[in-house]
């Protein structure tokens, strides 16, 4: 035996250490989850079976299909494409595209989504309820001129829009596009500058040099607070009322439980319908972070064994 193995120490008779704080932890929460089941069985106004019916009725379907997943899709649409342009403009060395950005950034952000879809909807009507397209002072060069023309080259009548799900989504578009710079911004700038340096160096334009080099590294970022903001977006759409637009998820439902003098089954059937669509966001968006973040943070293969390797032979 040499000595190096007669100085190790003998067999260490290790015991977990007690956490008694854990188990009161536990029994204190299972307390409080048989209180809230209690309520829901013993309080018959909460009216489940009735709440299950609601969320079949079709307007109800219509209001989910048609307001919030559509809402939602067409808004973040809006809001990501124009939030990573708004993004690379406040990262531009060009003053105006900063000062743009950030401008659109500060308003945007301060104004609520309410207040933001009632002037769009009631507001923009009653000030312009027609869009005259053409040359800016149209009317006033014509008649400097002595032309007879406007320089108009159409019309809109926003009134015929301004109560539909396209002025709805614009709203909140615009609305999250603030947000989304921001967290495209801070992508963006996660990705160490050499990375673009070396793609200039091999002669890449600037613009495929973001697309190809820089947004795919970003995305590891960009993506957890993207899906937190298109599960928030999904809840917002409940806004549209403010527009107003009645097909929606939460509209209908409330409607059907006003009708019936119930109102909490309306609410919950509401409730359920936004609970399963954000659990399948939520499986979506792990599934996104996992395959953007793959191969970060991780030992290679390699290294593993060799660690391994080492530990055997001491």
């Amino acid at each position: 035996m040499t000595a190096s193995t007669q100085d190790r120490p003998g067999a260490i008779d290790a015991r977990p250490v007690r956490h008694p704080g854990r188990w009161v932890a536990v029994v204190l929460i299972a307390i409080v989850v048989a209180m809230i089941l209690s309520s829901f069985v013993t309080n018959e106004k909460w009216n489940f079976p009735f709440a299950f019916e609601i969320m079949q009725q079709s307007p109800v379907i219509e209001g989910l299909w048609k307001g919030t997943v559509f809402g939602t899709v067409g808004a973040m649409i809006l809001g990501i494409g124009l939030g990573i342009l708004l993004a690379v403009m406040r990262l531009s060395t060009n003053p105006v595209l900063r000062g743009v950005a950030f401008v659109y950034t500060w308003f945007f952000r301060a104004i609520p989504r309410y207040v933001l879809l009632v002037l769009l909807g009631t507001g923009i009507g009653f000030l312009y309820p027609v869009f005259d397209i053409g040359v800016p002072f149209g009317q006033q060069l014509a008649d400097l001129l002595g032309l007879d023309t406007s320089f108009t080259l159409f019309t809109l009548d926003y009134n015929v829009i301004s109560s539909t799900i396209w002025v709805g989504i614009l709203g909140l578009g615009l609305s999250e596009a603030a947000y989304m710079a921001e967290i495209a911004r801070a992508g963006i700038l996660s990705v160490d500058k050499g990375q673009a340096e070396a793609a200039q160096a091999l002669g890449m334009p600037p613009g495929k040099t973001m697309r190809r080099v820089v947004l795919p590294q970003a995305m590891r970022v960009i993506v957890p607070p993207t899906g937190n903001e298109t599960i928030a977006m999904v809840k917002d759409t409940s806004l549209l009322a403010a527009v107003p637009v009645i097909v929606e998820l939460f509209y209908q439902s409330y409607q059907f439980g006003q009708r019936s003098f119930q109102i909490m089954p309306g609410i919950v059937a509401a409730t359920i319908w936004y609970l399963i669509v954000c659990s399948i966001l939520m499986v979506g968006q792990s599934r996104l972070e996992r395959y953007y973040g793959r191969g970060f943070g991780a030992m290679p293969k390699k290294a593993q064994q060799k660690l391994t390797e080492i530990g055997a032979d001491h």
